[in-house]
């Protein structure tokens, strides 16, 4: 899946994802746990997609995916996260994390191979995906904490 900015787009190379015909190996995967307000901690292993390649293809092409697992796009500063699910065959939540773990903004169930842009709303330092559903299923809002090491909140 392409996951950078509308500008970021324009800098990444539109024929790398047009050519993209199958799923990315498996990236590296690190802890990351989401706290709800009312202190529950749900723990999760996600991938880190953390350079352009990596976040240009992103989940495309993946059946499923697990719900324990998800995808990391860390865009290293805050800005503008602009996403869509070109190539992507899994419906997918996608939850917007600011610069010190919270969350901002959930798009919940992700339309499959869709083309329309799911936008946070405001500055965000990450991107996290899981499975669609996951949020609703763990009861996961807007304002509920991130502790991974891209925030300095990991345990």
């Amino acid at each position: 899946m392409l996951r950078r900015s509308l500008l970021g787009l324009l800098a990444l190379s539109p024929a790398a994802a047009l050519a993209q015909d199958g799923p990315q190996p498996k990236l590296p995967t690190e802890p990351l746990v989401i706290v709800t307000r009312d202190g529950k901690r749900h723990e999760f292993q996600v991938e880190m997609a953390l350079d352009p390649q990596q976040q240009t293809v992103g989940l495309m092409f993946r059946p499923t995916v697990g719900p324990n697992e998800g995808m990391l796009f860390d865009w290293g500063q805050p800005r503008e996260s602009s996403m869509w699910m070109r190539n992507t065959i899994a419906s997918l939540d996608m939850v917007f994390i600011t610069q010190n773990g919270t969350i901002l903004r959930i798009a919940e169930r992700t339309v499959p191979r869709s083309l329309a842009t799911v936008s946070s709303n405001g500055p965000v330092r990450a991107t996290l995906e899981l499975a669609a559903g996951t949020a609703e299923r763990l009861d996961i809002r807007v304002g509920d904490k991130v502790e991974q090491r891209i925030f300095g909140t990991a345990r």
